[in-house]
């Protein structure tokens, strides 16, 4: 049977403890200027991959991170990121509140339908009708066409929801439209980006395959948030009393977040969607205590995000595949497809235009979610290594220019306006 050596394993570790303790370092520095803590997390593995120590000095590279030499390392590490990027879909269906959305009525309504369907027909309107901007065939272009079009719709939750904390807008009427239209956007989106991953590799199958993928996303989903929550809010209250604390809610979370993620796993479906609706029949359950999920956020957002982020670097040279003009496309559809639906959104649910733009651009911010969808479609061979450097490129500079643009548009408004 094969394992890990003596050596492997050291290797391993060391690999492991570089870059956690490296992240951390460079996520502090980045926080204390006002940057996202992904930006420091991204930066070591840029740093620690092949675009700076594999291009100066591919010895140690190759010595501290043996992905193409040694088999037995590759696969340890590939097994970790999975449950990395599995964990984090956990941690972001933990955020998402159902009952949150109800509660906004139209404005949500509009405003989440339009940051999603305007945004998404200019991303598949671009890559369909120009797929040469994106150095792509035109034989191909259907399927990258709804990624492409999936990924401009996409905000990222967590990111989201710490910008408006930061800003004191979280339970203002702005702050309530931005949350609940980005659960919105991520519970369609990730819905659907799971669907097309599943059917990249049916190009060649029949409509009724197709058929039963959509049938079992929905059949899945039905269910862990229909039975599955009834059936969690009648555990969870004698878990958390009648079990050790934290240690049975934590085990019953995480256990039946991986037994999703297996099912959804063993039929074909991205494991990531097992994870995430586990995430999100937990989450909305009004009997998970919030120390519970400070606890599983902390554990994912401190142990996990830094491994995974760190690993996007580790396997792409940011400066080969850095194209300007893709950089620049994708930027541009993604800006004015997503602050241009939203805002027209809010305008038509009854906000000023002020408002309006803010909620644009509060939902503007793709963060990390960005970076986990274009990682998996690069995994799956979805995209090329130029489009996932864009990708990466355009959640940055969405989620660093976020903040400033809603103060820009709301800086003249007086307080009860915001509310």
């Amino acid at each position: 049977m094969a394992k890990l050596s003596p050596d492997d394993l050291v290797i391993l570790l060391v690999a492991i403890s570089t870059m956690l303790l490296l992240s951390r370092f460079a996520s502090e520095l980045g926080r204390k200027i006002g940057l996202p803590i992904v930006m420091g997390e991204l930066l070591v593995g840029i740093v620690l991959g092949p675009t700076v120590l594999g291009a100066f000095s591919p010895a140690t590279y190759d010595t501290i991170f043996p992905f193409t030499t040694n088999t037995h390392f590759a696969i340890a590490l590939d097994g970790i990121f999975s449950l990395a990027v599995i964990m984090l879909l956990f941690v972001a269906g933990l955020e998402i509140q159902l009952s949150q959305v109800i509660r906004q009525g139209r404005i949500t309504v509009y405003a989440g339908f339009g940051s999603m369907v305007v945004p998404f027909i200019c991303g598949f309107a671009a890559a369909w009708l120009v797929p040469h901007w994106f150095d792509i065939e035109r034989s191909e272009n259907f399927i990258f066409a709804l990624f492409l079009g999936t990924a401009m719709s996409i905000s990222a939750l967590p990111v989201i929801a710490r910008i408006l904390l930061d800003m004191k807008l979280f339970k203002t009427k702005v702050g309530m439209v931005i949350i609940s239209s980005a659960i919105f956007n991520d519970l369609v989106g990730w819905l659907f980006f799971s669907f097309i991953l599943s059917i990249a590799g049916k190009s060649e199958g029949t409509t009724t395959a197709i058929g039963y993928t959509l049938a079992y996303i929905v059949a899945f989903s039905v269910f862990m948030l229909v039975i599955g929550r009834l059936l969690l809010n009648r555990i969870l209250p004698w878990v958390q009393t009648s079990l050790s604390w934290p240690g049975g809610v934590l085990s019953l979370s995480l256990g039946l977040c991986l037994l999703c993620a297996a099912f959804t796993e063993s039929i074909h479906i991205h494991a990531i969607l097992g994870a995430f609706i586990a995430g999100i029949a937990i989450g909305d359950s009004v009997h998970l205590r919030e120390q519970a999920r400070e606890i599983m956020h902390q554990f994912v957002t401190n142990f996990f995000a830094p491994l995974f982020f760190v690993s996007i670097g580790l396997k792409v040279d940011f400066v080969q595949y850095f194209d300007g003009v893709i950089v620049g496309v994708v930027l541009l559809i993604a800006c004015i497809g997503k602050v241009l639906g939203a805002s027209i959104g809010a305008r038509l649910g009854g906000m000023n235009w002020h408002n309006a733009m803010a909620v644009g651009f509060g939902l503007n911010a793709r963060g990390a979610m960005e970076i986990i969808l274009g990682s998996l479609a690069f995994q799956a061979g979805l995209i090329t290594q130029p489009i996932f450097v864009a990708l990466v490129v355009m959640a940055l500079v969405t989620s660093i220019t976020s903040a400033p643009m809603i103060r820009f548009f709301l800086r003249e408004r007086s307080p009860a306006s915001v509310r």
